[in-house]
């Protein structure tokens, strides 16, 4: 992997995370810390899937 890519592949997956984030958020009814450190942990490994999928499907 040359710089480019790992860049790009750090952007998609910190875009993943963010959304999924927010969205953990807006579906959680209760925001204390645990449950923030919990969506953030569920958020990283979902986004991690996700890219990996798309290159799985992709071929890269």
């Amino acid at each position: 992997m040359d710089r480019r890519t790992t860049l790009l592949a750090a952007t998609e997956f910190l875009a993943w995370w963010a959304a999924l984030a927010a969205l953990w958020l807006i579906l959680v009814t209760t925001v204390d810390t645990l449950e923030l450190a919990v969506g953030a942990g569920v958020a990283g490994v979902a986004a991690l899937a996700a890219v990996a999928a798309r290159r799985a499907v992709a071929g890269r």
